[in-house]
């Protein structure tokens, strides 16, 4: 790593001051769409998007539900994103013969390109806000385990007559920490089919160690296309291609899905995060960093599989360790309990506000039944425990009106609920039973061996065991048996016997038990930040962004270098500058370029620009959102953030804090002179 985490503390410090001191300040926000602050960019850079851009923008953007963003390029369902957004499904259509993660991809013609076998890509059509009937029908219910229950059958409802009436995916999401509830409406794609993808060694050059750092030199895209009734789709709104990419200093807006952001969390609830959950995930996810090592040592196969996990593994393990680093300052602390107790005497000094500063209170009461909460919390995260676990609820909660069930069993989500159990894509079952046995073996030292609920798990068996019994007999890897448990419904699913369901069975009541637990705190927690944020509201006006939340979002900033341990850092990078990167580190593992780099060096232009950064502020989710100018056109491809822009779960700076892309007129450059796809470069925008 480049830079130190004190240098990065360092820089957190002054921005936490100036933040909190004075507000918003330079390019900060994550602005939704229907509430883009026009006034700010009309000031600051003489540009006022008209509605006609808004929209345009909005509708060629796309979710990803494997968790990033991308955007239509073609009329003809051409999507951009990042390869490693794309990864998932590259692993999944990947074979022991054929590892495209290795060897990349290319389709030459349309029958080639490969389909999907779980991906859904949204496309927002439009936003509501339905924060007044929630409000409404909410009113009056004191208790916070009802109110949790009426909140959520009225966000299904709505969501299931939003459906009903416009065929779309329709998902309501809560905003401003309960303060406003609006209403996205998705146009869905089921059928996506792999495109292009380079090797990882492109996309992923520099590996771990360039991870989160700048200078960087990638090659990390991927092109998707959605179809519908088995052609490709026709797109009415995509973006331009600019080859030219952004001039240094230029204005430039990025609009994707930034995954979730805790800007507005309390003093208390910063605490929460530094001393008792982040430690806790930190210490899973360099477990199982270390469990995926040691399973690829064991063979080429293996690793294969594996690899795609270890590499998000490794990716949550660094962003985690900056993010814990800055909360872990006591400066960083000071300065937010001190801001927050001027916040709230100017609240109290106000007779219509004066009962919100309550607010602060009740969430700083409920931390510690968080903190217990969280050291009952059982989980057995592997993706064929999840399938049997979710035919196991599955079939409680469809007996149940729609109105009660769990978000993820409503009407408004079948579709999505489908393809995802009855996905193609294979199962690896060695890997499958290392994970299941560590979670299990963890489950055991949370809880100790004598506790009820792990006798009850073990059955007498020791965890690698017990796991390796039921994987050797359930079916749920079969999907010809999955889709007979999907159409037979709750009858033919309590029926089933297989081991695999059983197990879940047992672990569901203490599931449910915690999760209603949780539900209860977080309605009180709800209520309180919805105070707060009516504080805000009142205080400072309606013109503040609210925290990610998955749903699309605006940022924009400027094409800008910066400075690092007093050394200039550029703004840019060059694709010529890949090989003697390569060269400073004797092309030995992550910084060995593909042998196609090297076969084509004389053919491609060294100088085009390839990675570039700005001051737009992004989060985890952006990966794969489009960088565009004032005119719309898509100048570049988001990535990543410096190391520097990791507090950004928590607070925004511009003084070092960076997204990163990869630029446009590269990934025409290698698309046309080094993976011969000149027919697709040339579609790609048109």
């Amino acid at each position: 790593m480049r830079i130190q985490f004190k240098n990065l503390i360092i820089s957190f410090v002054l921005v936490f001051i100036c933040l909190f001191s004075s507000g918003l300040r330079a390019d900060e926000g994550m602005w939704l769409f229907n509430a883009l602050p026009r006034d700010y960019l009309k000031q600051q850079y003489d540009f006022e998007p008209d509605q006609a851009w808004a929209d345009h923008l909005m509708r060629s953007s796309v979710r990803l539900n494997i968790g990033g963003s991308g955007s239509f390029v073609s009329s003809d369902g051409l999507v951009l994103t990042n390869h490693h957004v794309g990864s998932d499904t590259i692993q999944k259509l990947s074979t022991p013969e054929a590892d495209l993660m290795k060897l990349g991809f290319y389709a030459r013609k349309l029958e080639e390109e490969l389909k999907a076998p779980d991906l859904e890509l949204n496309a927002l059509v439009s936003i509501i806000d339905v924060t007044e009937r929630i409000q409404k029908e909410l009113a009056g219910i004191d208790d916070p385990a009802q109110a949790a229950v009426a909140r959520r059958g009225l966000i299904s409802t709505i969501a299931k007559e939003a459906t009903d009436a416009t065929g779309n995916r329709c998902d309501v999401v809560e905003l401003y920490g309960g303060g406003r509830y609006h209403l996205y409406e998705y146009k869905r794609y089921t059928d996506v089919r792999l495109v292009w993808a380079p090797e990882l060694a492109a996309a992923y050059f520099g590996g771990d160690a360039d991870n989160f750092e700048y200078p960087r030199y990638c090659l990390d895209a991927a092109i998707f296309r959605v179809y519908e009734d088995e052609r490709p789709a026709k797109i009415e709104h995509f973006l331009r291609w600019n080859d030219a990419g952004p001039a240094e200093g230029e204005l430039v807006f990025v609009s994707g899905h930034p995954g979730s952001t805790k800007r507005i969390y309390t003093h208390a609830a910063l605490e929460f995060e530094r001393d008792v959950r982040m430690p806790i995930v930190l210490d899973f996810i360099r477990r199982r960093e270390i469990l995926l090592q040691q399973f690829g040592l064991r063979g080429a196969e293996l690793k294969r599989q594996a690899n795609d996990e270890l590499l998000s593994f490794q990716n949550s393990r660094k962003a985690y360790t900056g993010m814990l680093a800055g909360l872990q300052d006591p400066m960083v602390m000071e300065q937010k309990a001190s801001d927050e107790a001027k916040l709230i005497e100017q609240i109290k000094g106000d007779m219509k506000l004066a009962d919100y500063a309550e607010a602060w209170r009740q969430i700083a009461e409920i931390q510690e039944k968080y903190a217990e909460l969280q050291r009952q919390s059982i989980s057995l995260n592997t993706r064929i425990f999840n399938v049997a676990h979710t035919f196991v609820q599955m079939a409680d909660e469809d007996q149940k009106p729609n109105a009660e069930r769990l978000a993820k069993f409503s009407d408004a989500a079948r579709e999505s609920l489908k393809q995802q159990l009855l996905s193609a894509a294979a199962f690896y079952l060695d890997l499958e039973r290392v994970k299941l046995t560590d979670l299990l073996a963890r489950i055991v030292e949370r809880r100790g061996g004598n506790d009820e609920l792990v006798k009850r798990l073990l059955n007498g068996q020791s965890p690698q065991a017990r796991v390796s019994g039921l994987l050797a007999e359930t079916q749920i890897h079969d999907p010809e048996f999955r889709r007979q448990l999907f159409e037979g419904g709750s009858a033919q699913i309590q029926a089933s016997s297989d081991p695999m369901l059983e197990f879940a069975r047992l672990i569901d009541p203490e599931i449910r038990r915690l999760n209603e637990l949780s539900e209860a705190l977080d309605e009180i927690e709800t209520q309180a930040y919805a105070k707060i944020s009516e504080a805000l509201f009142a205080t400072r006006g309606t013109t503040i962004y609210p925290d990610a939340t998955f749903t699309l979002r605006l940022a924009f900033g400027t094409v800008k270098g910066y400075e690092q341990d007093g050394e200039p850092i550029p703004a840019w990078t060059t694709m010529g500058q890949a090989f003697e990167h390569e060269l400073a580190h004797n092309a030995e593992g992550d910084f060995k370029l593909p042998e196609s780099w090297h076969a084509a060096k004389d053919r491609f232009n060294h100088r085009q620009p390839y990675n570039f950064v700005c001051t737009a502020d992004i989060i985890g989710g952006n990966s794969g959102s489009p960088v565009v100018n004032r005119a719309g056109e898509l100048v570049g491809l988001i990535f990543d953030g410096n190391i520097q822009s990791l507090t950004s779960d928590f607070f925004f700076s511009d003084t070092q804090a960076r997204a990163t892309s990869v630029h446009a007129g590269a990934i025409r450059e290698a698309l046309r002179n080094i993976y011969g796809a000149a027919d697709l470069a040339d579609a790609l925008g048109k």
